[in-house]
């Protein structure tokens, strides 16, 4: 029988998904899969690339939310174990989940793996070492994150970021960036950047509409220092699909980017608290094989 590791991070969003393991492991039963259950913990990197290196799976599913499918791809992609990754959404905002239409519901994800329709798709490669599927970020309220009470991102959700960057307006302090890409070179005081590969982030949707998870190129959304009145405007045009447009937002494109600045300025990729300034974030493409609804011929 083949065996598929399924990997779950308990503390994701709600925390339902120990509750349905055993649904999830007869799924694959009926399938003549042998679903292997993995908890995920603070100490368990070194275990789950033992695991995943030593033994066989067809392909391993990840439970959780973006930083719990990152640290999975990570290692499949530093290690050089080419498999797919079937996601269960289970985090805050699954904004990588989000950019790849993959639902929420349990059994609408594991008829997606079931299906077999695999989508190949983009990595961002930071100084060489870490790996970005969804969103780098950098400056004020990019800790929001990982800094908002987790009641509150239980029982609100994507909103619970949004109260807590609104009330952190007043502390706004901008840094002045120096950004090389492959075209440009742009030095200002901004008070963040976003490097998207899909289109959400945040909890938010269709920052960029057009951004495409399989094309070789980030979206680089740079926010320039304005008063915090302006600022607050920026959040409500987020809410309308209308942050782009604004003139304090620059939009830039490309396949590699250097940003240099305040070693201070707080970063995060995929939602998880990572290192400071430099950075060189390089993307490859189509390095990461994903299950996806299959799309609908017209």
């Amino acid at each position: 029988m083949k065996k598929v590791l399924v990997v779950y991070n308990p503390l994701s969003g709600n925390r339902n998904v120990p509750k349905k393991l055993d649904y999830i492991v007869s799924r694959f039963l009926e399938k003549d899969l042998l679903a292997i259950p993995f908890r995920m913990s603070a100490d368990s990197d070194k275990n789950l690339e033992r695991i995943l290196t030593e033994e066989n799976f067809e392909f391993v599913v990840i439970s959780g939310g973006d930083g719990s499918v990152n640290f999975i791809a990570s290692i499949l992609l530093q290690t050089g174990i080419d498999i797919p990754i079937g996601i269960i959404p289970a985090g805050t905002c699954n904004d990588f989940a989000r950019s790849l239409n993959i639902p929420s519901d349990m059994r609408k994800c594991l008829d997606i793996i079931f299906d077999g329709h695999i989508s190949q798709i983009d990595a961002g490669l930071i100084n060489n070492e870490k790996y970005c599927l969804n969103t780098c970020a950098g400056g004020n309220f990019v800790d929001v994150s990982y800094s908002t009470n987790s009641d509150l991102k239980k029982n609100f959700g994507p909103l619970a970021y949004y109260l807590t960057a609104l009330g952190e307006l007043t502390n706004v302090k901008p840094v002045r960036l120096k950004l090389t890409t492959d075209d440009e070179v742009v030095e200002d005081e901004f008070l963040l950047f976003l490097i998207l590969n899909g289109k959400h982030a945040a909890g938010f949707s269709n920052l960029v509409s057009d951004a495409d998870l399989s094309d070789g190129y980030m979206d680089i959304l740079l926010v320039k220092n304005c008063p915090p009145v302006e600022m607050a405007g920026l959040f409500f045009k987020v809410l309308n699909y209308d942050f782009v447009n604004d003139r304090n937002v620059k939009w830039l494109r490309t396949k590699r980017c250097i940003i240099e600045g305040d070693a201070s300025f707080h970063l995060s990729i995929d939602g998880e608290k990572w290192k400071g300034l430099p950075i060189d974030i390089l993307f490859i493409h189509k390095i990461l094989r994903i299950f996806t609804a299959a799309k609908t011929k017209k």
